[in-house]
């Protein structure tokens, strides 16, 4: 009798690295490798990566995970795949390369995107599409490349994104799923095509675009050396899956109603899933596909674990190489730090806006801020400032959220940040809510594998992934603390909108004044 297979492999296709996760058809994990790369950000606003690194890491990763499981080709049922949104790369008409992957961290095409919202209409876009007007989005960052760099749009055959090149790579065809399409601001929600009005906007056609499939599209076939490379057989499914932050929610099982996760790497985002498509009059809140019958509803903010290495680099350089020369994690030796002030860091607050923000501001220019310094505050102050200041962000975007679906009950919290006592703490006492930590750190890639299994026919229902998920952490709020941030909270929220033209003026100062990096 022929053996089934009983495997199956998660890629997540991420902004710092790619990781591929072999799991048990019951979540467990088998074997992991993850492959690192980095950012160039060598001007102003630039964040870009190059492609073939990271096609090389996505092969590197698989081939490592599988042949450290020791599971043979035939025992993995399939590959499912998660990515970082936003990406956009020019490639020819023979699929070569004109440009490295524009990432969602690149800011350059700020100028257009106020231009795009404030002179073109740029909401209408919005509630069509459900991706704000924002530098991250590829809407804006075609319509920079288009007047700023039209050389390069000149001869651009196709604009796409990193996992459309490396399925370009491994299958010759040029797809997306309504997933990373639904991020790039040029898809319609409601239509699930391309929106005419985008791309007419951007003068450029579908055919400049991969064609659309939904998550739960799969490809086999792959070429038998390139099969015998990765340790997989050649008829193995790959299934196209969806964005990391839709997966992230399935993979710690948020997808019921009230269920909210929130991630906090180096960045952050707070989502829950529902039944449609809904977009905010406000315009913000994103909202991205996961099936047809599986919309996310959330924010991003870009400053999450960032902020904590900033701090360890640049505030804290003295206490953090105590730490490493004491042979203690340098993060947790400030945590310690920070945990010797009392919750609210007695009246300081700190807006980790260090690269602008996204939900709910939509404001590249917004810059970072100590508010309330006094002469009875020092370093200790600071860093639990800076570390509640991340959750305050946080939670700037949870009344967005329910205004638009209803009240929340439920926060599931992942993420590197996940990993601090103390971090999760804040979270239920900010949020006055019970924070759950799921037992799998590595929920983009379980949800991949999940949408895998229910893409090929194996599961009913994408419920399956209850079985899948334990929890590790559980924290109530602590009374007092959710009185002292009831009181902080609405300075908090007040001060960005005070400074809008001030954010405004000063970036401009900065990018007027900045020294090119070499």
């Amino acid at each position: 009798m022929q053996h089934q297979p009983e495997y199956m492999l998660g890629v997540d296709i991420g902004t710092t690295s790619t990781k591929a996760v072999l799991f048990t058809t019951q979540g467990q994990v088998v074997a992991q490798h993850a492959v690192e790369y980095p950012l160039l950000c060598t001007t102003p606003g630039m964040a870009e990566q190059d492609p073939l690194q990271i096609y090389a890491a996505v092969l590197s990763a698989i081939q490592n995970a599988v042949s450290s499981s020791k599971v043979a080709a035939g025992e993995i049922a399939l590959v499912s795949f998660s990515a970082a949104m936003h990406s956009v790369i020019a490639v020819d008409q023979d699929g070569a390369l004109l440009s490295n992957s524009i990432t969602w961290a690149d800011n350059r095409a700020g100028e257009w995107s106020n231009r795009i919202r404030d002179e073109l209409d740029g909401h209408a876009i919005y509630l069509r599409t459900g991706t704000p007007i924002h530098p991250m989005s590829p809407l804006c960052k075609i319509m920079w490349l288009r007047h700023d760099q039209p050389q390069l749009f000149g001869r651009t055959a196709r604009f796409v994104g990193m996992k459309e090149y490396v399925l370009y790579r491994l299958f010759g065809e040029w797809l997306v799923d309504h997933s990373i399409a639904s991020a790039t601001g040029m898809f319609n929600l409601q239509q699930l095509d391309w929106d005419q009005g985008a791309l007419q906007m951007l003068g450029i056609s579908p055919q400049q675009l991969s064609r659309l499939v939904p998550t739960t599209h799969y490809l086999s076939g792959l070429a038998p050396a390139m099969a015998q490379q990765l340790g997989l057989s050649s008829s193995t499914p790959f299934v196209i899956g969806a964005n990391d932050g839709v997966l992230s929610n399935l993979g710690v099982n948020a997808i019921g109603p009230g269920q909210v996760a929130v991630t906090v790497g180096t960045s952050g985002a707070m989502r829950t899933v529902i039944d449609k498509p809904v977009t905010d009059p406000a315009g913000r809140t994103f909202c991205y596909a996961l099936t047809a019958k599986h919309w996310v509803v959330g924010g991003p903010t870009n400053n999450g674990g960032s902020i904590f290495r900033w701090v360890r680099d640049e505030l804290a350089t003295a206490e953090s190489a105590a730490a490493k020369e004491a042979g203690l994690d340098p993060y947790e030796a400030l945590t310690k730090i920070a945990e010797s002030v009392t919750a609210g860091a007695e009246g300081l607050l700190f807006h980790p806006y260090l690269a602008g923000e996204r939900a709910p501001l939509w404001n590249a220019d917004a810059r970072g801020s100590y508010f309330g310094l006094a002469m009875h505050h020092g370093k200790p102050h600071m860093i639990r400032a800076a570390l509640e200041g991340v959750i305050f962000s946080l939670y700037s975007i949870l009344p967005a959220v329910e205004d638009l679906i209803g009240p929340t009950t439920h926060m599931m919290a992942t993420g590197g940040f996940a990993r601090s006592a103390l971090w999760r703490q804040m979270m239920a006492d900010i949020f006055e809510r019970e924070v759950v930590v799921p037992e799998s750190v590595e929920s983009s890639c379980l949800g991949a594998t999940v949408l895998g299994l229910y893409a090929l026919g194996k599961i009913d229902s994408l419920d399956a992934i209850g079985g899948m998920v334990g929890a590790t952490h559980q924290h109530l709020p602590i009374p007092e603390n959710v009185a002292l941030y009831r009181r902080l909270w609405p300075i908090y929220a007040a001060i960005p909108k005070q400074l809008e033209q001030q954010y405004r003026q000063l970036s401009q100062f900065q990018r007027e004044t900045a020294v090119q990096v070499r």
